[in-house]
């Protein structure tokens, strides 16, 4: 290996451009080949190392999210939920409600894929370039209460309003204490048309008030999240249940044979 060649990786690692440090002979040799121009060369070099940082910022930010799993768009069975408008989720995966600090609201029973959808928006939002924070409501509202107690709300606030999207996930399955509630309509408040949320959840708005224990701070709560909103209600069958059905661990109800007319 040439000295020259030494120095150019050098000069390359001094100036943090790993990409074409790393790929540097291969690079090289590409552009030889397609007989690139100085310029044609340059620009072919500088993509692939744009190319390099959009992929490690994309693989941190993935972490940085926290989704449980991994889901996006393309595995979601939309030929099982016919009552999901595909057009108004595409939309949403634009991220256009990511900028204008709106909110999603993906309702439905237990079982149809909100969950995956949320992931898969979030996904989506982070190839955007949006930050974007996955928890579950429990344990988003576990720790307020803990940051409360323990005088450390307004960190605890800062950090949840912090991401472009914050996704909130299965509200409403265990009922909040009073307080939490309150402490909710905080973190509402603070990305209130500055930062956007998505939030799935098995119960209707209308059953909100029981969700949080108190219509007041449920009123208001919703107050702000409907006011710029996107509403995504499923009302299909629960794939864990199709699934269950398929296996033959649950089986379809057997109608009740009809007495025969005389």
């Amino acid at each position: 290996m040439s000295e020259g060649h030494d120095h150019l990786t050098a000069l390359l690692g001094r100036l943090k451009l790993t990409a074409l440090r790393d790929q540097l002979d291969t690079l090289i040799d590409e552009a030889g080949r397609r007989e690139l121009t100085i310029r044609e060369a340059l620009t072919l070099f500088c993509e692939r190392e744009v190319a390099r940082r959009d992929q490690r910022r994309i693989e941190m930010a993935f972490g940085l999210a926290r989704f449980p799993f991994v889901r996006d768009l393309t595995g979601f069975d939309f030929a099982a939920q016919p009552s999901l408008d595909k057009g108004q989720i595409r939309e949403i995966a634009t991220g256009r409600f990511i900028a204008n600090g709106e909110a999603v609201l993906l309702l439905g029973p237990p079982g149809v894929g909100k969950t995956h959808l949320a992931v898969a928006l979030g996904r989506e939002a982070i190839v955007a370039g949006y930050s974007v924070l996955f928890t579950p409501a429990t344990t988003l509202v576990a720790q307020l209460a803990k940051a409360h107690t323990e005088g450390r709300l307004e960190e605890r606030l800062t950090h949840y309003a912090k991401p472009k999207l914050l996704i909130v996930d299965e509200l409403g399955y265990l009922p909040f204490e009073p307080d939490a509630a309150h402490l909710f309509f905080q973190l509402v408040s603070r990305r209130y048309e500055r930062g956007a949320m998505l939030v799935t959840s098995n119960r209707a708005v209308g059953e909100w008030g029981t969700v949080f224990g108190d219509a007041v701070v449920a009123t208001a709560i919703l107050d702000r999240l409907l006011h710029h909103s996107h509403v995504v209600t499923i009302r299909g069958d629960s794939y864990r249940l199709r699934e269950k059905r398929r296996s033959g661990l649950l089986q379809r109800a057997t109608p009740v044979p009809q007495p025969t007319p005389v």
